[in-house]
């Protein structure tokens, strides 16, 4: 599955059908394009996946594109959410973890918030392209400011890839060394500084495609997903606070 070029929607998979439902609906803007996922909640019928590159055009876009998928009059049908909830722009992340939050409030619906970087690394996983030691960083280069960085391992081959360290803001490479000494260990990471890195780049509808898959096991799984605790992730912010 490729990527949607600069300008174009896509767009793949059946459209929705009348009297289906209860759907799944995700929504993942934490890169430089829209995302949206639809499926069938517990269902297995392949999903309907588009990708909108909208850049800043997000905040006036984002409902028609949300449309395009699942017309407005049908939300009613809708079963589950899920939304991305960053690292990504401070806009675009927003909009969609707000957009998402008043659907399931409105709707009373359950909510899951999931992380980009970690959808990223699951994304790697599934292709196999982790490398053999099975932890890596995801790094993001921010100009001027630092490193965004999370750290991702399998406990096990074979496991599910879960989040050791949680994106946050380093200053420099030197930095994530220190922080790879904190969980050295003869079973996890003989020797720090030896973890691969690899760049945190959000790809569509690749991405979205894998929030659906984690909703869905969610679902299946009983898990409760509250619509309150599900907030945008922002490692770096406009506030300095000065004590």
């Amino acid at each position: 599955m490729r990527a949607a070029e600069p300008g174009e929607c896509l767009a793949v998979g059946a459209a929705p059908s009348a009297g289906q439902g209860p759907w799944l609906l995700a929504l993942h803007s934490s890169g430089d394009s829209l995302g949206v996922a639809l499926q069938p909640l517990g269902g297995s019928q392949p999903p309907r996946l588009a990708a909108f590159p909208l850049g800043r055009a997000l905040a006036n876009e984002l409902l028609a594109c949300v449309e395009a998928v699942l017309p407005a009059s049908d939300w009613r049908q809708l079963g589950r959410l899920a939304v991305a909830t960053g690292p990504g722009g401070f806009t675009g992340t927003r909009l969609t973890v707000t957009l998402a939050r008043t659907l399931a409030q409105q709707l009373g619906l359950p909510l899951d918030g999931i992380g980009s970087f970690l959808l990223i690394a699951r994304r790697l996983q599934r292709l196999g392209a982790l490398p053999a030691a099975g932890a890596l960083w995801l790094v993001q280069e921010l100009p001027r400011r630092g490193l965004v960085a999370g750290l991702y391992a399998a406990p096990k081959p074979g496991q599910p890839i879960r989040e050791l360290l949680a994106p946050r803001l380093y200053p420099d490479g030197a930095a994530l060394v220190a922080a790879e000494t904190t969980l050295a260990s003869p079973g996890f990471c003989p020797s720090a500084a030896s973890l691969p890195r690899c760049p945190a780049q959000v790809q569509q509808p690749e991405d979205v495609a894998e929030l659906l898959r984690f909703s869905q096991e969610a679902a299946a799984a009983g898990l409760p997903a509250p619509w309150p605790s599900v907030v945008p992730l922002y490692p770096t912010s406009p506030v300095e606070l000065r004590l």
